[in-house]
């Protein structure tokens, strides 16, 4: 069988590797021209970190990932221990531990093993079709490719999403803006095995740790869209004004040449049509997240495990195990999606009392509260094969 793979992303660049496994011929392709990520850096939780080890990549991806041992909250302005506490918890309950990663080297990793031969960049798809022999891709530079099955893994302005439910969705503001990059690790901020957090008046400022003695920073600033900063630095510096020491020595130490993101948070109502076909989407193009629960790259990496599994396993047609796929993963998936509003609006003050109320259950907490929502995040991952501990 012959895949065509529109985007070469997390989510489509797994999906190749998934059905190259079983002996399909894939091809990729991408509007890029050459590996430049949109974010920094992946918190991949415990069921994607299972289905890259399934990939065969489990001694790269763990060279690549940070230790990630313990968290901590701290009061944003005065810099005040909330809670601290292990996360083996969710190691022990989920037989894996979770690794943040940088974007960019997961990113390069799934690329090579592809293989520079089924990827092409510099191809920007601008329609599907498909007859009932064959699904065809046609591209910006007016050339086609054909296959038994196209995925469109092109984001969360998918013009394969289009085709299959037939209209254009509007994305929805989630109500603030995330900064994000890379810098040295930081012990003036937080350990160097710790997911430090510091919380106050609906933001936060969080760092994890990744490969290569870094930390992976990421900011949240509730706000409106559409006011793009002349600054992303002096921008971040006045949102952060007087908070505690270790916020200011991160925001000291980026280089905002090298590794400073802004991105405006939107995401997706969810639906649940899929697949028309022989042309089915993954990832962000069937479940753009906001990134509040983590789970937006380990949703796409189990919409590839279950791809994976269901093509080594029905063979009735094509068309029939793409509509097995949908209906395997459009509930789980949209249910994320719904997580991840709610945990928005839980920390980023958009009912203040309802943020307070948080930040007070932070206090003293022993963190079982917040272990338990990170674990059931990934109960229900077709991963866990129900052999995940409560």
């Amino acid at each position: 069988m012959k895949v065509i793979i529109i985007g070469a992303g997390v989510g489509g660049t797994s999906a190749a590797i998934a059905l190259q496994r079983l002996g399909h011929e894939v091809v990729v392709y991408d509007r890029i021209r050459e590996n430049k990520p949109v974010g920094a850096a992946l918190s991949l939780w415990s069921n994607g970190i299972k289905v890259l080890n399934w990939l065969g990549l489990e001694r790269e991806v763990a060279d690549l990932g940070g230790r990630m041992d313990s968290m901590a909250y701290f009061e944003g302005l005065t810099g005040e221990t909330m809670t601290e506490f292990s996360l083996a918890p969710i190691t022990e309950k989920t037989g894996q531990r979770p690794y943040p990663v940088a974007r960019a080297d997961l990113q390069q990793l799934l690329m090579d093993r592809v293989g520079e031969g089924s990827i092409r960049l510099g191809m920007k798809a601008v329609s599907v079709d498909q007859d009932d022999d064959a699904a065809t891709v046609t591209f910006e530079d007016g050339s086609t490719d054909s296959a038994d099955i196209v995925i469109g893994a092109d984001g969360a302005r998918s013009i394969v999403r289009d085709y299959v439910v037939g209209e254009t969705f509007e994305r929805s503001y989630r109500g603030y803006v995330n900064y994000n990059g890379l810098v040295p690790a930081n012990a003036a901020f937080g350990p160097a095995d710790q997911w430090t957090t510091y919380v106050a008046a609906g933001k936060r400022f969080a760092a994890m740790p990744v490969a290569g003695d870094r930390f992976y920073f990421f900011a949240d600033v509730p706000g409106p869209s559409g006011e793009e900063p002349e600054s992303k630095h002096g921008a971040l510096r006045e949102a952060f004004a007087g908070w505690a020491p270790g916020v200011a020595s991160i925001i000291d130490s980026i280089d905002p040449d090298a590794s400073l993101n802004r991105v405006e948070i939107w995401d997706l109502d969810p639906f649940t049509t899929w697949v028309r076909g022989r042309v089915a989407i993954l990832g962000d193009a069937a479940h753009n997240t906001a990134p509040d629960v983590g789970q937006g790259a380990c949703s796409a990496l189990e919409d590839s495990f279950v791809l994976g599994l269901l093509f080594s396993m029905t063979t009735l047609s094509p068309q029939d195990t793409l509509k097995r796929y949908e209906r395997a993963r459009a509930e789980r998936a949209g249910d994320l999606v719904e997580r991840g509003r709610a945990r928005a609006h839980e920390t980023h003050a958009f009912d203040p009392e309802y943020t307070e109320g948080w930040y007070a259950g932070l206090r003293g907490a022993d963190g079982s509260r917040i272990i338990k929502g990170i674990v059931g995040n990934i109960l229900e991952s077709p991963t866990g094969l129900s052999a995940d501990l409560p």
